[in-house]
């Protein structure tokens, strides 16, 4: 029987990652390849014995990127904002509202301010540890284009009312479809800022590109 050869989109798509991470695999050599015309493909024989052959730990991290990449669908690079500057609560969500009408996620600016602002008045989004998860109070699938999540740092801190009485720097804005996606989010952004090292990067990182990996690098202890 003739050898079949997978692309790396329908590899990607079998393992439910990114083309990224199958790219890293194969600059690995996780599995066997072959120039196929002018295209490099994956030898399905031998994706499938790694398959079944992965031991606990690489199963641990194949979930993990697993849940990397689910997150990266709402947390793309164009949605990180930084060295904003906010004069308080009420203006950081009129920034984000309005950047996420620039990016098209949203139809009008004002509506996602509104909504945002009375869930915000019903109790502070406020976590913690400088960090804000805004979200309407309800979801609006039919107001948000995309599925999304934006990400916002303020150049100085901004009085949210936290339960911890610190000024809110950090702020992620979510805007998404239904429940499930919500859950995961707010489960995948918490387990985030309980690493220090991952809390400092979002503070400290010099770029948006180097907090896009800060967001989408969790380390593995994270995933317990």
């Amino acid at each position: 029987m003739a050898k079949k050869y997978l692309s790396r989109v329908e590899t990607a798509k079998k393992l439910k990652v990114s083309e990224k991470v199958i790219q890293e695999m194969i600059n690995s050599k996780v599995f066997e390849t072959k120039m196929v015309g002018k295209t490099l493909k994956i030898d399905e024989d031998s994706l499938n014995e790694w398959l079944e052959n992965l031991n606990e730990n690489e199963e641990k991290m194949l979930a993990l990127k697993r849940v990397i990449c689910h997150f990266e669908e709402y947390m793309r690079v164009e949605n990180i904002f930084i060295d904003f500057t906010a004069e308080n609560k009420y203006d950081a969500i009129r920034i984000l509202s309005e950047k996420a009408k620039e990016l098209k996620l949203v139809r009008d600016a004002r509506w996602l301010y509104e909504v945002v602002v009375a869930r915000e008045e019903l109790i502070s989004t406020a976590i913690g540890k400088g960090v804000a998860l805004l979200h309407p109070r309800h979801l609006h699938p039919s107001k948000i284009k995309t599925p999304s999540i934006l990400f916002g740092r303020s150049t100085e801190g901004v009085d949210f009312d936290a339960p911890d009485n610190k000024p809110v720097n950090i702020f992620f804005m979510l805007l998404l479809h239904n429940d499930k996606q919500h859950l995961f989010s707010l489960s995948y952004i918490s387990k985030l800022i309980m690493h220090p090292d991952i809390l400092e990067q979002f503070n400290n990182a010099p770029d948006i590109e180097a907090i896009h990996e800060a967001l989408t690098v969790m380390p593995e202890s994270q995933n317990s």
